[in-house]
Order: structure tokens, then sequence, then C-alpha cells
């Protein structure tokens, strides 16, 4: 039998606007894109993901 790996997953989401996202992965709602640059900075470090900019208000966090 073949065994099948998930290799790249969303670990969380950030935005600017929460009627943007859903879905099962963690959701931080920023005030501003300051913060919204920070927040999505600080989880990629702690969890090593990396950031991704939908250039719409939301960025994923994607584990590689």
């Amino acid at each position: 039998m073949m065994k099948t790996a998930i290799s790249k997953y969303i670990l969380a989401v950030v935005t600017l606007n929460e009627t943007l996202v859903g879905g099962g992965a963690p959701i931080f709602v920023a005030r501003d894109q300051e913060e919204q640059d920070r927040i999505a900075t600080y989880l990629a470090r702690i969890t090593g993901a990396v950031a991704h900019d939908l250039e719409n208000g939301v960025y994923i966090l994607v584990k590689h």
C-alpha cells in the first residue's frame, strides 16, 4: 500500500479584513499593515513557516 504525506500546509492566516478569510487554520486579525507585517514575521520565525503576501490584505503562513 502506498502512503501519502502532506508536505505543504497552511499554518495560519494574518488579515486586515476578517471577512476575506475562513477555514480551519488559525486567523489573526491585525489593526493595520504594520501590525500585520509584525505578526506574520513573528509567527513565521516561531513556527519555521514562510509568510506569503496575497496582496489583498491577507498573509498565509505555509509550512514547506
